[in-house]
């Protein structure tokens, strides 16, 4: 009998010490659900570089490609809802939300951030024959669904934004690459005739001066690119900016968000961030807290649904 109840008793006083475990006490996970030296993986490693040292345990990155995103969501979605997990969510992956037959919902995530914003172009081949949206416009209209254009994958922004330059006249065959380099190589090599995508993830392209921008998908011009013209400039209404978030399982413990989230203020805050954001390209309204990520993540996911998405 004094076993038994020395063993209650040590159970009882055991059960505060374990709600008041110190979070992380273990590596988190970081899922990427593109492959290495895309955007959303270099935000992934810059990320956990930062946060190590703050929150003294190690953010091990791994990329789980597949899907637009879907598989990797997969992997983050199987695991449980503690905050060892989390994931690299973007524009591309949540407009698979507005189709017919979504793998997950918004009711399955919960924001921790949004790291990055940032608008998409078309680029082409610097060496190419399209040296402006002009001539990519009139070859596009004398051959309607000849010129191929790089992409993400079908179902994703790249995907509506081109139905949407479709609409309007400039048909184009979409040419899918699931890895980020194989995606940016295919417009310099000539094996497509441009590329979508945000001017962060191709700067030292851009650099080296082996592709330019065509036009930018936005209201207005970008200011680092003032004389390319806007998409709604040209009469094509779309914009749908790049964004890249970092989520948990819902029903994750609100104090292990809240430490997560507070975490990545502070990264966001730092001076070796803001320098990663302006190579990106990024918007300076960038970064927010989970507590307007998630009415931000409910806005764009109506306005990809109005856009049509597939």
């Amino acid at each position: 009998m004094k076993r038994i109840a020395f063993a209650l008793l040590a159970a009882v006083l055991a059960a505060p010490a374990a709600a008041q475990e110190k979070y992380p006490s273990r590596p988190v996970e970081i899922i990427v659900p593109w492959g290495p030296g895309g955007g959303a993986d270099q935000l992934a490693r810059i990320v956990a570089k930062l946060l190590e040292p703050m929150l003294g345990t190690s953010f091990p990155v791994v990329n789980v490609p597949g899907a637009t995103g879907g598989a990797g969501m997969a992997k983050l979605l199987a695991a449980p809802a503690d905050g060892y997990s989390m994931a690299v969510y973007i524009a591309d992956s949540h407009a698979l939300l507005a189709g017919p037959s979504p793998r997950w919902t918004l009711a399955e995530i919960q924001p921790a951030a949004v790291m990055i914003k940032a608008p998409s172009f078309l680029f082409a081949a610097e060496n190419g024959r399209f040296k402006t949206w002009a001539d990519f416009d009139k070859e596009a209209k004398a051959k309607p669904g000849a010129l191929k254009v790089a992409t993400l994958g079908f179902g994703s922004v790249d995907d509506m934004s081109l139905s949407t330059l479709a609409k309007g006249g400039i048909r184009v065959i979409q040419v899918p690459y699931a890895k980020p380099g194989e995606r940016y190589v295919s417009v310099i090599g000539g094996h497509v005739d441009a590329l979508y995508e945000q001017a962060g993830d191709v700067r030292q392209f851009l650099d080296s001066k082996q592709i330019r921008p065509l036009m930018v998908f936005g209201k207005e011009r970008f200011g680092p690119f003032k004389d390319v013209p806007s998409s709604y400039e040209l009469g094509f209404h779309i914009s749908l900016p790049q964004f890249r978030a970092l989520v948990l399982k819902a029903g994750t413990p609100p104090e292990r968000m809240k430490i997560l989230s507070e975490a990545l203020a502070k990264v966001a805050a730092s001076a070796e961030y803001k320098a990663f954001l302006q190579q990106q390209y990024a918007t300076a309204d960038s970064f927010m807290d989970a507590a307007q990520a998630a009415p931000f993540l409910k806005a764009q996911l109506d306005e990809m649904k109005s856009a049509g998405a597939k």
